[in-house]
């Protein structure tokens, strides 16, 4: 039998070589293709490994590279507005601003709401002194509201002010009656006095022997108070922890016209009146006029000083 030609043996040798499914092995050609097959699977496992919105292109995000912004600090005026751009950005000096911007609206609201209850401003004042005790402390703040607001029964006609006297049903900072803020002998330069009202008086009544508690005046007849008789209508006032009416030795004022009367407490918040108190010491009242209540006190031993009637 002869030998197979060289031409047959290459024959056979290219077949096996192109045939996949002869032998264990795969030809050149397809172990090159199968490599670069690999490769690119390689590369989709890893493309589809990477974070979402980013690139394998050193971890930029896609969103800059689209020119999209995702950080307020992208916030410009030209894009977005002055409005947006001061609400949104994170410059330092433009967040402080908007802090302290934010603060004052909202003590402007919290002012706004309390000028509505208590329809007088200021509708909160410090109290300076001891002469309500323990009803009303020194740096007891203090909300007012107008006289003729939350009238109790009995109150005076056109008043809306409820005394000690006839204030059985009303009680107000743990006695009868309103306490209220008046000008003391209606004088814009002094400082307003919170007192009780005790009683209305008439003009020309001899409010001491009609109305008044003799403890409260030592024993003196009218013919020695220099508001008695009364001048005109109005109220005789006195603070708690004083041993005598405001209008006999107390706070140095004529009976209180209703005119004088600037508000009635309706609210005691403690302490919170130092801070006002503070500023107002260190400030003189230049922010705010009036910031304070005073309530003169007057010791158990001190004799009464004598006021002169206004006119």
């Amino acid at each position: 039998m002869s030998p197979p030609s060289s031409g047959d043996s290459g024959s056979d040798g290219s077949d096996a070589a192109d045939d996949p499914s002869d032998g264990t092995g795969f030809g050149s050609g397809d172990s090159d293709g199968g490599a670069s097959r690999t490769a690119d699977s390689s590369a989709a496992d890893a493309s589809d490994s990477s974070p979402a919105g980013g690139s394998s292109d050193g971890g930029t995000p896609s969103s800059s590279r689209d020119g999209g912004r995702s950080r307020s600090d992208d916030v410009t005026i030209e894009d977005d507005g002055v409005v947006r751009w001061f609400l949104g950005t994170d410059d330092g000096t433009v967040v402080v601003v908007r802090d302290v911007l934010s603060s004052v609206a909202l003590v402007a609201v919290i002012g706004l709401i309390l000028f509505a209850a208590s329809g007088i401003w200021p509708p909160l004042v410090a109290v300076e002194s001891g002469s309500m005790e323990p009803n009303m402390e020194r740096g007891d703040l203090i909300f007012v509201v107008d006289d003729d607001r939350y009238a109790g029964d009995g109150a005076v006609d056109g008043t809306g002010i409820v005394t000690h006297e006839n204030g059985d049903d009303h009680e107000k900072f743990g006695q009868p009656g309103d306490v209220i803020i008046f000008k003391p002998d209606g004088s814009e330069y002094r400082t307003p006095i919170i007192h009780r009202a005790h009683f209305w008086v008439e003009e020309g009544e001899n409010w001491v022997d009609s109305s008044a508690n003799e403890e409260y005046l030592g024993g003196a007849t009218c013919d020695e108070v220099p508001t008695c008789p009364a001048t005109h209508d109005g109220f005789v006032t006195k603070g708690d922890d004083n041993s005598g009416y405001d209008q006999y030795g107390g706070a140095a004022t004529d009976v209180v016209k209703p005119e004088w009367v600037t508000g009635k407490a309706m609210i005691r918040v403690p302490w919170l009146g130092h801070v006002r108190l503070l500023f107002d010491s260190l400030l003189g009242g230049l922010l705010v006029p009036q910031p304070t209540i005073d309530g003169v006190v007057l010791s158990p031993t001190q004799p009464g000083v004598s006021p002169s009637p206004a006119s």
